[in-house]
C-alpha cells in the first residue's frame, strides 16, 4: 500500500520505517526541515535502539522517503496522524494544534475513500471533531483511532510486534471498511494471532491515557510506599519483589525510585484530568492529583537525601549525577528527573558534573548551566558522592571497587535501586537509596 506518516517526530519516523519494512511505500512528513534532510540521509534525530538500521534498510529499498511538502502524500490511501500533544503552556489540558494542523493539512490531498488513522494521543473527544471535519470537507474520506504503545528505548520491536492493535473505527459500513484497511496496513501482524480490539472512537481514544495513568498510579503507588519504609526502617525493594509475586499485582512497574518523567505519562495524567474535568467527570480522576504529587515529591525527596549523606549541607560539594535522560536507551530528557535533581542541588550549592551515555548533547541544549561529562569516570572524580539517577545497563555493571579509587568519598545515592547493594558496600561504598535503609 501507499501510506503517508505525518509526523516524523519519535512516534512518526519510527512508524514510517516500520511500515516501510512490512513492506508498504510510505513517505513521512514534517514541517522541521532539519529533522527531514536528517532523516533522508539515513541519520536518526534522536537515540533509539535498533532504529537506524531499521531506517537506513528502508531508505535503500527504496520504499521510504521524507518531505516537507504535504503535496507529497498525494495517492496514498492510509494517512496516520503521528504529531505531537504536547501539555499547554499554564494549564494541564493538551495542546492540540498541532493535531489540528496536520489534519487541516491533509484535507489538500485527501479523497474519498482515503482512511486517516489517528496515532497521537488526544483527549477523548478528538476524534469525533476530526471525523465531522473531515465528512463536510471530504465526503467519503474514513477516520479511525489506533493508539501507539511505543516504550522509548523498545520502539521498534513494539511498532512491528505490538502486544495488541486496538482499532477504534466509525459506525456501520464505515467501520467495516476502515477495519479491512488496517489489516491490510498490519497484514503480518495480524497475521501472528496479535490480539487485535474493535472499538468505536471515543474508547480507542481512552485506551492509551487510560493504560499510561494505571502505570503512573503503580509507579506512584510503590514509591509511596518507599515513603512509608523510610518512616518505619522498612525494605521497600523487598517489600515490592513480595507483593509482585501476587499475579493480581506482579512485579513490573514496582521499582521504587525517582519516579517518571519523559513525554508520556506526566502530561497524559494531567490531560486525562483536565478533559474529566471538561466532561464533568473531574472526581474520577482526582486520584491522580496525588499520583502527580507523589511523583514530584521523589525529586525533592533525592535532594534531601544528597544533602544528608553530605554532612548536611551541599555548599560546594562535587556531586557526579550518572544519568540524564528520563529513563535508559533513550535520549529523551523531556521532565527528566535526573536534570531537575541535577539542576536543584546546583542551586542549592553543590558542583554537579552530569554524564549521560545518550543524552548529553541534548541535555546541554536545554540545561547550559550544568556540567557534563562524557564518562561516568570522568564525572566522579574528586566526588563527594555519586548519583544514579538513570538506570543505564552502563551505571548498573560499574565495578564498586574500580570506581571508588576515582572518588574523594565513597557515597552512592541510588535513585532507581538499579545497583547490588551488597557488592558496593562491600567495596566500602557508603549506599543509600529511596525506601531502603542505608548501607
Amino acid at each position: 500500500m501507499r501510506i503517508s506518516v505525518i509526523g516524523c517526530g519519535y512516534l512518526g519516523a519510527v512508524h514510517a520505517a516500520s511500515m516501510a519494512e512490512i513492506g508498504h511505500e510510505v513517505v513521512g512528513i514534517d514541517v522541521d526541515q532539519r529533522k527531514i534532510t536528517a532523516l533522508c540521509a539515513g541519520r536518526a534525530p534522536f537515540y533509539e535502539p535498533d532504529f537506524e538500521q531499521l531506517l537506513a534498510r528502508a531508505l535503500e529499498a527504496g520504499r521510504l522517503s521524507f518531505s516537507t511538502d504535504v503535496t507529497d502524500a498525494a495517492g496514498a490511501q492510509v494517512h496516520f496522524l503521528c504529531v505531537g500533544t504536547p501539555q499547554k503552556h499554564g494549564e494541564y489540558a493538551a495542546d492540540l494544534r498541532f493535531v489540528q494542523a496536520a489534519a487541516e493539512s491533509l484535507l489538500q490531498v485527501l479523497a474519498p475513500g482515503d482512511l486517516v488513522v489517528g496515532k497521537s494521543t488526544v483527549p477523548v473527544g478528538t476524534a469525533a471533531e476530526l471525523a465531522a471535519m473531515f465528512g463536510e470537507k471530504v465526503p467519503g474520506a474514513l477516520l479511525a483511532w489506533n493508539p501507539e504503545f511505543l516504550r522509548e528505548g523498545f520502539a521498534v520491536r513494539d511498532t512491528l510486534h505490538p502486544d495488541r492493535l486496538v482499532y477504534g473505527l466509525p459506525p456501520d459500513g464505515d467501520g467495516v471498511t476502515a477495519e479491512r484497511l488496517l489489516d491490510e496496513v498490519y497484514a503480518p501482524i495480524v497475521a501472528r494471532g496479535t490480539p487485535k480490539v474493535t472499538t468505536d472512537h471515543a474508547t480507542a481514544e481512552m485506551v492509551k491515557t487510560a493504560a499510561n495513568s494505571f502505570l503512573a498510579t503503580k509507579i506512584s503507588f510503590i514509591n509511596a510506599m518507599a515513603e512509608l519504609c523510610e518512616a518505619t526502617g522498612a525494605d521497600v525493594k523487598l517489600l515490592a519483589d513480595a507483593i509482585g509475586y501476587d499475579d493480581r499485582i506482579g512485579r513490573k512497574f514496582l521499582n521504587a525510585g525517582l519516579g517518571f518523567g519523559g513525554g508520556c505519562l506526566p502530561k497524559d495524567i494531567r490531560a486525562f484530568m483536565a478533559r474529566a474535568g471538561e466532561l464533568g467527570a473531574d472526581q474520577a480522576l482526582t486520584f491522580l492529583r496525588e499520583v502527580d504529587n507523589i511523583n514530584m515529591r521523589r525529586r525533592i525527596r533525592m535532594v534531601e537525601l544528597a544533602r544528608e549523606v553530605l554532612d548536611g549541607s551541599l555548599l560546594g560539594k562535587r556531586v557526579a549525577v550518572l544519568g540524564a535522560a528520563f529513563k535508559p536507551d533513550s535520549d529523551d530528557i523531556r521532565d527528566s528527573p535526573a536534570l531537575n535533581v541535577a539542576a536543584q542541588l546546583q542551586l542549592q550549592g553543590a558542583v554537579v558534573c552530569v554524564t549521560d551515555p545518550a543524552a548529553v548533547e541534548n541535555s546541554r541544549r536545554e540545561w547550559p548551566h550544568l556540567d557534563y561529562a562524557a564518562t561516568p569516570e570522568e564525572a566522579a572524580a574528586d566526588a563527594d558522592a555519586v548519583l544514579v539517577l538513570t538506570e543505564w545497563r552502563q551505571y548498573r555493571e560499574l565495578d564498586p571497587a574500580a570506581f571508588g579509587e576515582l572518588v574523594r568519598q565513597k557515597r552512592v545515592l541510588d535513585g532507581r535501586n538499579a545497583l547490588d547493594r551488597e557488592a558496593w558496600t562491600a567495596a566500602g561504598w557508603t549506599y543509600r537509596a529511596l525506601g531502603r535503609r542505608a548501607g
